[in-house]
Order: structure tokens, then sequence, then C-alpha cells
């Protein structure tokens, strides 16, 4: 019988995490630094100082990254695979919401919603799947949404997006699973970040907030929480799963 960590460390391990200089992809590196991890933020808006990276140890790294590039990915991915030797988690954090009534929408916001959320993620769990898959494990870890499993008004694109990367997600967890890869989705509700405290500030987030079983939002901590269980060894019986943390809005 294999003996399970429960204390869930990932001491040696080495996590890719995009969007990872800000919301739940920083809460998230900070989880996995805290936990042992070799952390490699990847963002478009790199911390401008070693400060913040530091913060996450001397073996982290940020590198500047365009998720919807396939040339910016797969040189960043090189970069990595070669200064650690190793990739066992990664973390597609990277999103934006363009909201606006499906009728209203701009090809420009659907396109760039896509791009980056599920175009993306596919691009970063190509690239180090196939070097996961070289070293025989690893741990593909998608953020999805509370809008992978339900319709919200004014969010065609972001719920095509997170319905899409679920999808994505399940055909990798089938694939890759018997060659040592396992892939999961977690789906959050609003999480409280300084965009998501913006964003659902006021009546629209008390109406929200409503509907919400729990009566509130998720704290960031609380998805780094479920990020660090999924990344662990003690995750590696779950795979193809949209782990939800919703606070039941979506059992309704």
């Amino acid at each position: 019988m294999t003996r399970v960590d429960l204390n869930f460390g990932l001491d040696g391990k080495v996590a890719v995490i995009t969007g990872g200089a800000s919301g739940i992809g920083a809460a998230i590196a900070e989880a996995y630094a805290a936990k042992g991890a070799s952390v490699v933020v990847l963002d478009l808006a790199v911390p401008s100082d070693d400060e913040r990276v530091a913060k996450l140890g001397a073996s982290s790294a940020a590198f500047k990254c365009d998720v919807t590039d396939e040339a910016s990915v797969a040189d960043v991915v090189a970069q990595i695979a070669e200064r650690y030797g190793q990739i066992d988690i990664l973390v597609n954090s990277a999103g934006v919401a363009l909201l606006a009534p499906a009728e209203e929408l701009s090809l420009s916001s659907w396109n760039t919603t896509l791009a980056v959320n599920l175009t993306g993620a596919f691009l970063l769990s190509q690239a180090v799947g196939r070097v996961m898959l070289g070293q025989g494990r690893g741990k593909v870890i998608n953020l999805a949404s509370q809008a992978a499993s339900v319709a919200l008004l004014e969010h065609a694109a972001y719920c095509a997006s997170k319905f899409g990367l679920v999808g994505l997600t399940k055909v990798l967890a089938s694939e890759w699973a018997g060659r040592g890869v396992t892939a999961n989705t977690i789906s959050p509700t609003v999480v409280l970040t300084d965009l998501g405290r913006k964003a659902w500030a006021g009546p629209k987030g008390d109406a929200h907030k409503a509907e919400i079983p729990t009566g509130r939002f998720a704290f960031p901590e609380e998805i780094a929480a479920t990020a660090v269980f999924l990344a662990s060894d003690a995750a590696d019986m779950i795979n193809g799963a949209d782990l939800v943390v919703d606070g039941g809005f979506t059992i309704r």
C-alpha cells in the first residue's frame, strides 16, 4: 500500500503558474512555495523587481510570457526545462473576463477571451505536457469557473471558454494518465482578489452572494489550498475531475 502524505508537501517539485503575478495565481504561487516547491511565475506583467519573486524562495523565477503566442510559450517552457531539468506541476491561471450581453459582445472580446482562457491553456498544457510525458510524471491544474457549469448573464465568451477548458482537461486526463500525467480543473465562484472585490462590490455582489448557499464569495487562499491538494501526491488518483469551490452555487 502506498503511504499518502497527508501534509500535502511539494518538496522537490517544480511548479509553473501562468497569471502568477496577481490574483488567484499569486495566491497559488505563495502556497506552493510554502509547501516547498520551486515556483516559476509566467505572466505578461512579471514583477518589476525581484522582491516578490524572492519571497517565493531562492529557487523561484519569473518569466514574461504571452500565453496566446505559441512561440512565446515554446521559448519559455524550453528555458524552464533547461534551468530546472523537470516540470512537475502546471497551473493555468491566466485569464480574462470581457463581459457584455450576447447580442452586443464584440468579436474582438470573443476572440481575446477564447485566446487567453482556452487557447493559452492548451498551448501551455501541450508544451509542458510534452516535458511531463517525457519524465513520466506530472500534474496539470486548470482554473475553470462556476461559469463552466452554469450559464451566467453577459458571460457568453467567458462561459464558452470555461466550458471548453473543462472539456480540454478531460481529454488530457484521458490521454495522459496512463503515462503518469493527470489533469484536473478547479471551478471557483467569485474570488475576492483585488479585481474580484471591485467587480462585485455593491448591490450586484450582494445579489450574487444571496444566491450562494454559504452566503459569501471565496478567498484566494481557499482556491490556493485546493490547488495545493491537487498538486500533491495525495491526489494521484484524482484525474479528469472538476473540483467546484463555489459555496454550493451550482447545486441549485
